[in-house]
């Protein structure tokens, strides 16, 4: 572990610890770069897939605990596990910032990269990428970020073959 990864997880929730490190474990050992950096709400920690040079997922610090931002670029794929997902975490997503480029796309930055438009249960969305998958991480929700992760991973591979 990095010195910069050790100060990061003095600030993690003690609860979540090992679950963090298993996630940086994990991805880690899937074909990420683990790259940090120190921003004025806290450390962010992010994971860059070494295959595209795209972020797979982030760790963010907010007011109402650690989150871990999700960049599911294939979730097309697997679309139907957001359904399975815990009440709490599809309301944390029902509730993220539209896309505003795919709605109009002289509305945002042209450089923005756009967001996704995808089904939970049963109703369309089209959501800010770095708003719509950034679950709370918490008891209920952790097996369910670490599938989310597998999904994408597998995604991936499967892309790639």
């Amino acid at each position: 572990m990095s010195e910069n990864f050790d100060m990061f997880m003095e600030t993690v929730d003690e609860n979540f610890r090992d679950f963090v490190k298993q996630i940086d474990k994990y991805l880690t050992e899937n074909d990420c770069t683990r790259d940090i950096k120190l921003q004025k709400s806290g450390y962010v920690v992010s994971y860059v897939l070494n295959s595209s040079k795209r972020t797979l997922a982030t760790f963010v610090s907010r007011k109402s605990g650690m989150k871990l931002r999700i960049y599911p670029e294939h979730l097309h794929q697997y679309q139907s596990f957001l359904d399975t997902l815990p009440e709490k975490a599809k309301k944390e997503i029902k509730k993220a910032s539209a896309c505003k480029r795919l709605i109009n796309s002289d509305d945002c930055n042209p450089k923005c990269v756009m967001g996704y438009t995808f089904t939970l249960d049963g109703e369309s969305y089209q959501k800010c990428r770095y708003m719509a998958f950034q679950p709370t991480l918490s008891e209920e929700n952790n097996p369910y970020i670490r599938q989310f992760l597998e999904k994408e991973l597998q995604a991936v591979r499967h892309v790639s073959i």
